[in-house]
C-alpha cells in the first residue's frame, strides 16, 4: 500500500470492529501472528510493517511522528474511521503519537512493553546501534537483542521464541533498522493519554526495556487504565506470553 509517498506492507484479516496492530523496533507484523489469528474471528485486524522494517522498504524521514501519520493514512485507505490500536515497544510511542495527532482515529489503546522517552544514554545507545548496523549488518546486533530483551526464563524454556526473535532481527534491512534506531533516539514523549480513551497496559515482570514502573506511571497519569504484569517474561511481550496477551486483548476489546 502506498501512503505518504512510502510503500508499506499491510495485512488485513477478518471482519468486524477494526484493530490496528503496530510492532516495535526490530519487529514486523508477524510479531502479532498469534493474536491476529485469534482476533480475526471477531475483528478486522490491520497490521503494518513500519517504513524501513520487515517488508516495507527504507524511506526518507523515518520518525515516530511520521510512523503515526502513516498509520492514519493506512486507516483512511482501508476505509476505517477509527480503530482500537495496539502498540509494542517503540510502537507504544508511535500509537500514543497517533492518538495525540489523530485522536479521531483511535477508539482504545493497548500498550505492550510501554517505553518511556529515551534518556540521553538511551539515545546514544540507539545511535551507536545504528552505526553498527550500517558497518556490520544485523548479525552484529541480533545476539544482544536476544540476550537483553528476552527474559532468562524465556530463553531457557522457550528457545523457539528466542530463535524467532533472532530471525526477526536478522531479516531486517540494516539501513531501515538503523533509521528506526535513530527515530527512537530522537523520540520525545507524545504527551498525556486522553483519560476518556480506554487504556490497557501489559508488560513483563522481567522487562528491562519497558519496565513495569513505566506502565504504572502511564496508568497513574491516565487515571482509569488496566495494568497487567506477566511474571517471568521480558520485553517481547506478545511472543513470550502469547496466550496471556491474547486473553487480555480479547477481554479488553
Amino acid at each position: 500500500m502506498k501512503v505518504n509517498g512510502k510503500n508499506l506492507a499491510v495485512e488485513v484479516d477478518g471482519e468486524g470492529p477494526a484493530v490496528l496492530m503496530v510492532h516495535g523496533l526490530g519487529g514486523t507484523s508477524n510479531f502479532y501472528q498469534v493474536q491476529a489469528d485469534a482476533l480475526a474471528d471477531r475483528f478486522q485486524v490491520i497490521r503494518v510493517d513500519s517504513a524501513g522494517a520487515g517488508r516495507s522498504p527504507v524511506a526518507e524521514g523515518i520518525s515516530v511522528e511520521a510512523h503515526a501519520d502513516d498509520l492514519a493514512a493506512v486507516l483512511d485507505q482501508v476505509g476505517v474511521e477509527s480503530a482500537a490500536v495496539v502498540g509494542h515497544s517503540l510502537g507504544t510511542l508511535v500509537v500514543r503519537a497517533l492518538a495525540a495527532r489523530h485522536p479521531e482515529k483511535v477508539s482504545a489503546l493497548v500498550l505492550l512493553g510501554a517505553v518511556r522517552e529515551p534518556t540521553e544514554a538511551g539515545r546514544q545507545a540507539q545511535r551507536d546501534r545504528a552505526v553498527v548496523l550500517r558497518e556490520k549488518g544485523t548479525a552484529a546486533v541480533a545476539p544482544a537483542v536476544v540476550a537483553n530483551a528476552l527474559s532468562e526464563t524465556t530463553r531457557r524454556d522457550k528457545p523457539e521464541v528466542a530463535a524467532f526473535v533472532r530471525e526477526l532481527v536478522m531479516r531486517q534491512d540494516p539501513e531501515g533498522y538503523a533509521r528506526n534506531c535513530e527515530a527512537l533516539a530522537a523520540a520525545t514523549d507524545p504527551g498525556p493519554i486522553d483519560p476518556k480513551l480506554p487504556l490497557l497496559l501489559v508488560t513483563g515482570g522481567d522487562d528491562k526495556v519497558g519496565p513495569p514502573e513505566a506502565s504504572h506511571e502511564l496508568a497513574a497519569a491516565h487515571g482509569n487504565a488496566t495494568v497487567e504484569i506477566v511474571p517471568g517474561i521480558g520485553h517481547w511481550t506478545a511472543l513470550e506470553a502469547a496466550q496471556p496477551v491474547t486473553d487480555q486483548l480479547l477481554k479488553f476489546l
